[in-house]
């Protein structure tokens, strides 16, 4: 609360570094050596034109350096929200600002007429469109960098290392050589202020990361490799890591995700479905594995190859490859003398005329993660959609075959001393949908008649019915599955230490912990613990003893959102806490303590209106201006 009658409060932080060291004490702590690198998610870099691209019918001409992704003024619907309704002009706007956007789905290369490539710096990543229309949806990483700089954190300590996000993984190395590139900034980082780096990656920039670790292997000798990543990286935070893939990126190449933007599914599905990196975050089995392509690169040689895929026996065992429900149930037209469900050995089909099929009962199909991932979901609509043909293509081509890692399979611990793994939980998840045919042309042939969502340990549609399946012990963030985000717990030990504690400024007197949990790798740990109603907590999970010498946290934020996380002032308190505590000279534990949390900005300080005074006078005090 800002005023009091016609006073002007003010709250002053007192002493707020007080509570960030184990003991109680002051901060004596320098993290003058650390770095902090960001590897922003999906669709959260600024591309730029650069290329000289005039629209005819239309003022929005490109020109090097203009923005593209995101400039509202040039998306399409934007003029017609504006009231400029001349069809030409719309039209150009629409194909101008496409041919900037588009990518050829089978090389990944520019549209002849309009090349876009990411922008640089912390400005890359901090606001994409700093306008009034798109709001929240254009700020990323902004409050991020601006508690970096409220605490002192010198300029060149953050370094952004955007990266184009419509691009596969090995089309990032190979068109952009981005792996090297980060490689080197993490080098230069550690002779500028000799220390180790903290990453911090959110969504799709955690995939990032991973082929990152992955790529390493095959460019420093194996003997060098944990020497490298010592001497490199202090801790590694995971921030709503869509760890085995998203739900949502199926809805993408069937209908289309406009995230937030006023434009058509239909436009962004034809966008969507010609970036490499559309199905980098497709759902896939924990059961299933591929070959070990680090050892195969030594004996072979690195080149593509097909990997063969390797489930375990829970794979066929279990429903679902085990999600809460099927990802996809369709319903594909049925006629006579065609296969329903043609089989992976059916290459190629001719066209099916959809006119005759109108009249014909349609054939329901299920298909789950691992059909999905496998390509056996493309091939069943490959007769009926013309865009499974390009999109196993790029399956095959970019993911399968790929000569560093096949990203769609689970993840092992990543070889790093500190890693802490953050997501949200229990609000709203998507977790299945059912399509069916809509009688429209591409790109608008198929329409969603159903969404399953995951919501605080039930199923449900959208009708309101509950749901069977497997549901989890908590939900989502809105965005990833709790299925998903929760692969990090199988990284903790047979033992955990797992506390509880309120998200706002607390005493103590509400935080909960259960020392020495036992935990099963292959079940999820669940906390016998009480919640009060309507308070939002923090459930930490944590293992320090497990493999000597690195930690291993796991944080679960009530009600996070997945986007949106990175801008919580909760979740940068604890990262906050966390890295002085690491540096803190008389550090005694592990992990930092979590028994109080008094306020750590001005924004933390609030007047007590039951007590009639500025609460927290410890840390803040109450000054009427007059």
């Amino acid at each position: 609360m800002r005023e009091l009658g016609f006073l002007i409060v003010s709250f002053l932080l007192l002493g707020a570094l007080q509570i960030n060291s184990v003991d109680g004490g002051g901060f004596a702590g320098d993290y003058s050596k650390l770095s902090g690198i960001i590897i922003p998610g999906f669709a959260s870099t600024q591309l730029r034109a650069w290329s000289i691209l005039d629209c005819p019918y239309s003022p929005l001409d490109f020109n090097p350096l203009d923005s593209v992704w995101l400039d509202t003024t040039k998306v399409p619907m934007i003029w017609m929200i504006l009231g400029i309704s001349c069809y030409l002009q719309l039209l150009s706007a629409v194909n101008c600002w496409l041919k900037c956007m588009l990518l050829d789905p089978y090389n990944q290369t520019d549209h002849p007429e309009c090349k876009s490539r990411p922008d640089s710096g912390l400005s890359a990543i901090t606001e994409l469109d700093p306008g009034y229309i798109t709001g929240p949806l254009s700020s990323v990483w902004k409050e991020w960098v601006k508690w970096c700089i409220e605490f002192g954190i010198e300029a060149n300590a953050i370094i952004a290392v955007p990266y184009d996000w419509r691009l596969s993984p090995s089309m990032l190395e190979e068109r952009d050589l981005y792996f090297h590139k980060l490689k080197l900034t993490f080098e230069t980082a550690l002779k500028l202020h000799g220390g180790p780096s903290l990453v911090f990656a959110h969504s799709l920039g955690n995939n990032v990361f991973r082929y990152f670790l992955e790529w390493l292997k095959l460019e420093i000798a194996p003997r060098k490799y944990m020497q490298w990543l010592d001497e490199h990286i202090h801790a590694y935070f995971a921030v709503g890591a869509p760890l085995l893939g998203a739900t949502e990126t199926v809805k993408a190449t069937l209908s289309g995700n406009t995230f937030g933007l006023p434009v058509s599914e239909g436009t962004a599905r034809l966008m969507f479905n010609s970036f490499g990196s559309s199905l980098w975050m497709m759902p896939f089995s924990k059961y299933c594995t591929s070959n070990h392509i680090h050892w195969k690169h030594f004996f072979e040689g690195r080149k593509k190859r097909h990997q063969i895929c390797h489930c375990d026996e829970m794979e066929f065992k279990l429903n679902y490859s085990g999600w809460p429900t099927n990802i996809i149930n369709i319903e594909i037209p049925s006629p006579q003398g065609i296969k329903a469900y043609p089989s992976i050995s059916d290459i190629s089909q001719p066209q099916v005329d959809l006119s005759s099929m109108e009249c014909r009962l349609p054939t329901p199909l299920s298909f789950s993660a691992r059909e999905i991932s496998d390509g056996t979901f493309f091939k069943a609509i490959e007769d009926y959609d013309p865009d499974s043909k390009r999109l196993l293509y790029q399956l095959e081509e970019l993911y399968h075959n790929d000569p560093v890692l096949n990203p769609l399979t689970p993840w092992d611990r990543p070889p790093l001393k500190n890693i802490f793994c953050i997501y949200g939980v229990d609000s709203k998840t998507e977790v299945g949908y059912y399509f069916a045919p809509s009688g429209k042309p591409y790109p608008d042939n198929w329409i969603m008649t159903d969404v399953i969502y995951e919501i605080e340990g039930t199923l449900i549609s959208r009708s309101g019915n509950l749901v069977d399946g497997n549901p989890g012990f908590a939900s989502g963030d809105e965005t990833v599955p709790y299925h998903s985000l929760s692969w990090c717990k199988t990284w903790l030990g047979s033992k955990v230490n797992i506390t509880r504690a309120p998200q706002s400024q607390h005493d103590g007197s509400d935080v909960q912990m259960e020392l020495n949990v036992e935990h099963h790798h292959d079940a999820d740990i669940v906390p016998n613990m009480t919640r009060a109603p309507r308070v939002k907590y923090i459930t930490y999970y944590e293992d320090s003893e497990s493999i000597p010498g690195k930690r291993t946290a796991v944080w679960e934020v009530d009600k996070a959102n997945h986007r949106n996380i990175v801008r919580s002032p909760v979740l940068m308190r604890e990262l906050w806490l966390e890295m002085w505590h690491d540096i803190h000279p008389d550090g005694k534990s592990k992990f930092v303590r979590k028994d109080k949390r008094g306020p750590l900005r001005n924004e933390d300080c609030y007047w007590d209106y039951g007590k009639a005074r500025c609460a927290w006078p410890e840390h803040c005090e109450y000054r009427a201006a007059g």
